[in-house]
């Protein structure tokens, strides 16, 4: 016990006299949520602007209440000059021009250089002149259509932020910590001489395991901490504290990654390198720093043969979705698997000096 903690201690005293690892390992990565969290903070959909000429009656009949719902989606301005508005619309100063005609025909002109605003506009005025063709025939609709979203009226985008910044946090640090930690001990003969003391592999082991999980938690109660704060908002559910099982062998598994980095390199040169080259395009490829919806197939097939795609989405499922064992227990397991199986090759790379 007593080597254990002082090979802890001096695990610790290390990192904390590195200066460029203590603020990749844990101020970097709350840099991205602090950032990301301020700037995605008001998430809500941008109002499109469109431009009404004149008297146009599907607009002008609307009732105050839906006028106020409409408001949220349209910011409607009324102009005279229908030329100098649909230079506006071509100039990018609006979204889209409307007027009625002699004939009651409402003609609509929108600008295609944002398909989706386009889109969104036409879409909203089509489903007013069909509201007001129906009410014009003084029949009931034979079809209602209601609509809501699944998730809770209060979600932001810190719900997704901070789990996938979070799981990233965890695979930087701990593949970091454990890989250049074995290049700088093999390279000042640190572990030639606890091969030849009277010290355990085990001993040895279990002091950077526990050194690795005691980070890996710090780093999850500083960003739960600062996420949760009224200006972030995040959410926790009723299962969130199952988020420390999964970061503890998402901290196992990224171990193993930078064991399997620190036994191959023979440099902190190369050993950076390699991590940066396998950490940060996973970091991308397993949805840290945005949805992965809509992504091409191929695509898909490499972030799901990725640990860190899975613990992102098994902390974001306890953390803001509500979801429990059912979401955690398998991707623990895999986790560990995945840990076991590439510090066993790792093991088969180590050496004790770079003779």
């Amino acid at each position: 016990m007593s080597a254990y903690k002082s090979l802890s201690l001096a695990m610790i005293k290390g990192l904390l006299r590195d200066r460029t690892a203590s603020f990749f390992t844990l101020i970097f990565p709350l840099m991205f949520l602090l950032l990301f969290g301020a700037l995605f903070q008001n998430d809500s959909v941008s109002r499109s602007h469109v431009l009404q000429i004149g008297e146009v009656a599907v607009l002008d009949a609307i009732a105050t209440d839906e006028r106020h719902e409409l408001s949220e989606v349209l910011d409607i301005e009324q102009v005279d000059d229908r030329e100098e508005a649909l230079s506006r619309v071509s100039d990018g100063g609006a979204d889209a021009v409307v007027w009625e005609d002699a004939d009651g025909r409402v003609e609509l002109r929108y600008s295609a250089a944002d398909a989706t605003r386009a889109g969104t506009v036409h879409g909203l005025m089509q489903s007013l002149v069909q509201t007001a063709n129906l009410a014009a025939t003084g029949q009931p609709a034979a079809f209602e259509l209601t609509a809501d979203q699944v998730e809770d009226k209060s979600i932001k985008a810190i719900q997704f932020l901070a789990p996938g910044l979070l799981g990233w946090a965890i695979a930087m640090g701990a593949s970091f910590m454990s890989a250049f930690t074995l290049v700088n001990w093999r390279k000042k003969r640190i572990l030639r001489r606890l091969w030849l003391a009277p010290i355990s592999p085990a001993t040895v082991i279990g002091a950077r395991i526990g050194v690795s999980l005691g980070m890996a938690l710090l780093q999850t109660a500083l960003f739960v901490g600062i996420a949760t704060i009224p200006f972030y908002g995040l959410q926790l559910t009723g299962s969130w504290y199952l988020v420390i099982p999964l970061v503890a062998a998402g901290t196992l598994a990224f171990m193993s990654v930078g064991l399997l980095i620190g036994a191959w390199a023979k440099s902190d040169e190369a050993a950076n390198a390699a991590l940066q080259l396998v950490v940060m395009p996973m970091a991308f490829l397993s949805g840290s720093f945005f949805p992965l919806e809509g992504v091409p197939g191929w695509v898909a097939a490499i972030s799901n043969a990725m640990p860190l795609k899975h613990l992102n989405e098994s902390v974001q499922g306890v953390l803001t979705r509500g979801e429990s064992w059912g979401t955690a227990l398998p991707a623990m397991v895999g986790l560990l698997l995945f840990a076991a199986v590439v510090t066993a090759i790792a093991a088969r790379l180590f050496r004790w000096d770079d003779a």
